[in-house]
């Protein structure tokens, strides 16, 4: 069984060296030491959420926090372009169980849309603490699948915010909105998309590149003919994820898997990711 995985902080692990010795305190330490009840000698990882992990031993345990012997220290590379799911919100928790999912798979940001027939909404006033909830969910299921990185959720957006975002942003972002009624595939979208982003071989700079894929998803009852004709305008390709129509809480988990397997990002971790420092 692979070893627990417990948060520390962006930074925390910054000047990390093998044999140093980092203390797990507050609700990680609480629940390592007394809720797991983690022994020494036991192996545990610890990350900062933001790339890099240490892979580590308990030295001691007690009073609510872990001493912790780091082993290895890690950085995971930042592979492009950064995956986005842009989840429409959704009535009876569809739209977290869809967020939850893609966090398990590997999603790198989330993007709540307040879309024209999401039946959900956001209450004035109460945005704040659904955006929490949000946060919430992608931090416990990257900390159970013992991800490095925890995905970032970025504010709730309308159809016309969001079409604002993906304007300033300019090349940069590529989106693929998936649609029950396309004929085009995921892959043939995406390659288009990356087609269109690819820098001159010659004059080109990595920043040319596409940085984020954005992932489109729909309320149950869709996404409307005018922000279909919104999305195509700003530059998205529509495509259809398979001969089925999937709910809202599938759809981005599915898109984004076979994201991942079209683009290769499933291939590397053997061998990119390597550690800084062995002890």
């Amino acid at each position: 069984m692979t070893a627990p995985l417990f948060h520390l902080g962006p930074g925390a692990l910054e000047n990390a060296e093998a044999a140093e010795v980092v203390t797990l305190s507050g609700p990680e330490g609480h629940h390592a030491a007394t809720v797991m009840r983690l022994q020494p000698g036991e192996p545990v990882l610890l990350s900062d959420t933001v790339g890099r992990r240490a892979e580590g031993r308990v030295r001691s345990a007690g009073g609510g926090q872990l001493e912790v012997e780091i082993l290895t220290v890690t950085d995971e590379p930042v592979l492009l372009p950064r995956l986005v799911l842009v989840q429409a919100l959704a009535k009876d928790r569809r739209d977290l169980q869809g967020v939850e999912s893609a966090t398990e798979l590997g999603v790198d940001a989330v993007i709540p849309w307040q879309a024209e027939r999401s039946v959900a909404r956001w209450k004035a006033g109460r945005e704040a603490k659904k955006h929490a909830e949000w946060v919430s969910m992608v931090t416990t299921a990257a900390k159970q699948t013992r991800r490095t990185t925890i995905p970032e959720v970025r504010p709730l957006q309308s159809t016309a915010q969001y079409l604002k975002t993906v304007a300033s942003d300019g090349t940069g972002v590529g989106v693929v909105v998936l649609h029950e009624t396309d004929e085009t595939s995921l892959a043939e979208a995406i390659a288009e998309l990356q087609d269109a982003a690819r820098p001159d071989p010659q004059t080109g700079t990595p920043e040319d590149q596409l940085q984020e894929l954005h992932l489109v998803v729909g309320p149950e009852g869709g996404i409307s003919d005018r922000e279909i004709e919104q999305l195509t305008s700003a530059g998205a390709k529509i495509a259809r994820l398979g001969p089925n129509v999937l709910r809202s809480s599938t759809a981005g988990p599915a898109a984004l898997a076979a994201a991942q397997l079209l683009l290769g990002r499933w291939d590397w971790a053997a061998e990119t990711s390597q550690p800084d420092q062995t002890a």
